[in-house]
């Protein structure tokens, strides 16, 4: 069976990744598998950059192709903040709801139509020789108050265009079919078949 190794401790996220890639006969392993490994400082200024960072640094001692990703909140109204800070938006000890208080009280009481924001996501396959990049997007805005307890980190706050319940109500079936890391793995796995039938 063939193995793919995810820079990342975040069960959601693996859970996701694992429905998309385990149907192609994929092993996957994570960062919760192997707590030995070191906090990997991302230094980027892109999502790039971030997950071209993780990767390298985790394939250095696994040897296994790495799949890492980075994605976050653009908020148009703050000038794409958080962006790549996303998950330590609030500073030290920042959590998913003292980033969700702090993007709220930035956005004061803006009216609902200009608080334009887009989830992104950039995934990244390293397998020591090659960077093979994958990109997602997801737009929507940013609601009042959280709505819904499905999701982790900005998802209560983030209502996707077309749809009047937030990525925490929507739950996981359509989130996944219409979110940023969906998008981005489907081209991953689109990538991933055409690789084996060459």
């Amino acid at each position: 069976m063939k193995k793919i190794f995810v820079a990342s401790k975040n069960k959601g996220k693996i859970s996701e990744i694992k429905s998309y890639l385990s149907p192609l006969g994929f092993e996957i392993f994570s960062l919760l598998d192997t707590p030995g490994i070191p906090e990997i400082e991302e230094t980027g200024t892109t999502f790039e950059e971030n997950a071209k960072i993780k990767a390298k640094a985790v394939f250095d001692i696994i040897k296994i192709p790495v799949l890492a990703d980075d994605s976050g909140l653009e908020v148009d109204l703050l000038e794409g903040r958080p962006g790549v800070f996303s998950a330590r938006y609030s500073g030290i000890g920042a959590n998913d709801e003292k980033n969700n208080t702090m993007l709220l009280a930035e956005l004061g009481e803006t009216e609902l139509n200009k608080r334009t924001a887009r989830f992104k996501c950039v995934i990244v396959m390293h397998d020591g020789l090659n960077n093979r990049v994958f990109e997602g997007e997801c737009e929507g805005i940013i609601i009042f108050q959280p709505r819904g307890n499905r999701g982790f980190g900005y998802d209560p706050l983030f209502m996707p265009v077309g749809y009047t319940k937030t990525f925490a109500e929507l739950g996981n079936d359509i989130k996944n079919e219409i979110s940023h890391r969906g998008k981005a793995l489907k081209s991953l796995v689109k990538f991933l078949e055409l690789e084996n039938t060459m």
